[in-house]
C-alpha cells in the first residue's frame, strides 16, 4: 500500500510532466509543421534505414547521414521546386481590377435581366476582385514559413534516425497498453500515416494531370499554375479539385468565353471528379482501408490543428481516438466479471 507521501510524489510529479509538456507545446507549435513532416518522412524511410545498419553492417551515423540526404533530393528539394514555380507563377499574373470589376458589371446585369436576381451585392464585386490579390499575398507570406518547416525536417529527421531504435523502444514502454495493444497502435499508425503520405501525392498527380488535359483543350489561361493549384486542391475534402476549376469555368464565363467555362464545367464533373473517385477506390483497396467519413472530418480537423500537415496527421488522430475507444470497450467492458464476482453468486445460490 503506497503512503501518502508516495502518492504525493507521484502526482506531484505526473502534474509537473502535464503542465511543463503544455507549455512547451505550445512554444513548439510554429514549428509543428516542420516536427510533423520529420515524423512522416522518419515512418517512411525507417525500414530502409534498419537494412542498411543491420544487413549491410553501416554505422548509425553514416546511413542517418546517407538517408537525411536522399530525402533531402528526392522529396524536399522536388518539393521546394515546386512551391518556388507556383510563387513565380502567381507573380507573374497582373491582374487589372477595374477589367475585371467591368466584366463582372456585366454578367451581373445579364443574370438579373434573364433571371431577376441580383446574385452579387454592392460590395461583393469589390471584395471579390481584393480576395484575388489577398490569396497572393498569403502565398507569398507562407514562404518564410516553408522554409523554417524544411529546416526543422532535414534537422529533426537526421537525430531522429540516429537514435531511432531506442526512441522507438521509449515510446512503447511509456504507453499505457499491454504488448498486444501497443503493437496494434504501433501498426495502426505506420500503416495510415504511410498511406496518406503515399495515397495523397499520387492522387494529386494524377488528378492534376487529367485537369491539366482538360484545361488544354478548352483554353485556359496560366494552365501550368492552375494544374498545380488543382494537384493541392485534392487534398480539401468533399470539394477537392472542384475548388479550382468551378472558379476557373466562372471567370472564363465573366471573360465571355462561353464554350470554354461550358466545356470545363463537363469536364470537371464527367472526367475529373469520376476519375478522382475512382482512384481513391483503387488506393484505398491497395492501402489503409479507411473510412471515408474518417478521412474527410480527419483532415478538417488536421488542417485546422496543424496545417497543411494535418492532411495526413488529421485522419490518423481521429482513427486513434476510434481505436482506443474500442479497446476500453474491450478491455473493460466486454470483460467477462472476475472469479470472486462468480464465486459470490455461487455461494448465494
Amino acid at each position: 500500500m503506497a503512503t501518502f507521501k508516495e502518492k504525493y510524489w507521484k502526482y506531484s510529479l505526473i502534474i509537473i510532466v502535464i503542465v511543463l509538456g503544455i507549455l512547451l507545446l505550445r512554444e513548439v507549435r510554429p514549428y509543428m509543421g516542420g516536427l510533423l513532416g520529420a515524423i512522416t518522412l522518419y515512418i517512411l524511410v525507417r525500414k530502409r534505414m534498419m537494412k542498411l545498419t543491420t544487413v549491410h553492417k553501416m554505422k548509425r551515423g553514416k546511413a542517418a547521414a546517407l538517408m537525411t540526404f536522399a530525402v533531402i533530393f528526392f522529396c524536399l528539394i522536388p518539393l521546394a521546386g515546386l512551391v518556388w514555380l507556383i510563387v513565380s507563377q502567381v507573380g507573374k499574373i497582373n491582374l487589372d481590377p477595374q477589367a475585371i470589376m467591368e466584366s463582372m458589371d456585366k454578367i451581373e446585369a445579364f443574370i438579373k435581366e434573364k433571371t431577376g436576381f441580383d446574385i452579387f451585392g454592392s460590395d461583393s464585386i469589390s471584395y471579390i476582385v481584393s480576395a484575388f490579390s489577398k490569396v497572393a499575398q498569403l502565398i507569398m507570406g507562407e514562404l518564410s514559413t516553408f522554409m523554417i518547416d524544411m529546416l526543422v525536417i532535414i534537422f529533426v529527421l537526421y537525430f531522429m534516425l540516429i537514435g531511432g531504435n531506442k526512441m522507438e523502444t521509449y515510446i512503447k514502454d511509456i504507453l499505457p497498453f499491454n504488448d498486444a495493444n501497443t503493437n496494434h497502435v504501433v501498426n495502426e499508425i505506420d500503416l495510415i500515416v504511410r498511406s496518406n503520405a503515399i495515397g495523397i501525392p499520387v492522387i494529386a498527380i494524377i488528378q492534376g494531370a487529367i485537369a491539366t488535359v482538360g484545361y488544354l483543350i478548352f483554353g485556359v489561361p496560366n494552365v501550368l499554375l492552375i494544374g498545380l493549384l488543382t494537384c493541392f486542391a485534392t487534398v480539401i475534402p468533399v470539394v477537392g479539385t472542384a475548388l479550382v476549376w468551378v472558379p476557373v469555368a466562372v471567370i472564363m464565363a465573366i471573360k465571355g468565353h462561353w464554350f470554354g467555362a461550358i466545356g470545363i464545367i463537363a469536364y470537371g464533373v464527367l472526367v475529373v471528379a469520376q476519375s478522382d473517385n475512382l482512384t481513391r477506390f483503387i488506393l484505398q483497396k491497395k492501402m489503409a482501408d479507411i473510412h471515408p467519413l474518417i478521412t474527410i472530418f480527419g483532415v478538417l480537423i488536421g488542417i485546422s490543428m496543424f496545417g497543411f500537415m494535418g492532411v495526413i496527421f488529421g485522419p490518423l488522430i481521429l482513427s486513434l481516438f476510434i481505436l482506443f475507444v474500442n479497446m476500453f470497450k474491450q478491455e473493460y467492458l466486454d470483460a467477462p466479471p472476475n472469479n470472486s464476482e462468480s464465486d459470490d453468486t455461487i455461494q448465494e445460490e
